[in-house]
């Protein structure tokens, strides 16, 4: 009997790329989509640092309520699986993280209020809420992970800023679910006093039916002034 070919044979990496990819799919995660590791907290600590925290904001796209930043100290022990870009997430799936996170791991949330946005823009707002999230940290990190491609200009911190990284490190993707369910409650809750506007299920994002509330009941002291939907309705000719 001749030799069995290896052009038929598998290998046990590919054999487990493809169950990761099997089940990627039969659980409605895209298949394409990067899942965060924890390689550049990893070779941070080969560095010799300690003490690494992930920060994140979420709001900058809405047209009211504030810019929410969390920031998490890394560490293995206390990181659930399932981390993911929060965007790529359910709400159901996003929560339980958020639950397990806030539970178990060293965290701080940070703010920029509607005020601070139309007074300083809403990239520097974005960046006064990431320092005040690490600032809150029970222990100051040693270096920050910063999700996107600008370094706070405040930040004293050694940091590296990391494009999407919510999808390539678990530190990031950890303050990103934390800041979106924070933020998302926050909003729920300044829903009780505006129910019109939608922003339990919105979150102040210029939705079809927040546009028609804005068009039909004005603008209210949570919008965003200096946003060009929200200018146009208080400055028109």
């Amino acid at each position: 009997m001749g030799a069995y070919s290896s052009n038929h044979t598998i290998s046990l990496s590919r054999l487990l790329k493809l169950l990761m990819w099997l089940h990627r799919r039969l659980s409605g995660i895209p298949t394409t989509m990067t899942i965060p590791d924890d390689s550049h907290e990893r070779a941070l600590i080969s560095q010799g640092c300690k003490l690494i925290a992930g920060v994140d904001e979420v709001g900058r796209g809405p047209l009211a309520g504030p810019v929410v930043a969390a920031a998490v100290l890394f560490d293995p022990a206390t990181l659930p699986e399932g981390l993911r870009d929060s965007k790529a997430l359910s709400k159901k799936k996003l929560a339980a993280l958020s639950e397990l996170i806030t539970a178990n791991c060293r965290y701080a949330i940070g703010e920029a209020t509607v005020e601070e946005i139309d007074e300083i823009n809403i990239l520097r707002a974005s960046h006064v809420a990431m320092c005040r999230a690490i600032a809150a940290l029970p222990e100051q990190p040693e270096h920050v992970l910063v999700d996107g491609n600008m370094i706070p200009k405040d930040l004293t911190i050694p940091a590296s800023a990391i494009i999407k990284g919510d999808a390539k490190s678990v530190s990031i993707s950890a303050a990103a679910i934390v800041a979106k369910i924070w933020r998302d409650r926050v909003m729920c809750d300044l829903a009780q006093h505006y129910p019109q506007y939608g922003w339990d299920s919105n979150a102040g994002y210029p939705s079809k039916s927040h546009k028609e509330a804005l068009r039909d009941f004005g603008v209210t002291p949570h919008h965003r002034r200096s946003f060009k939907p929200i200018h146009n309705i208080l400055y028109q000719e």
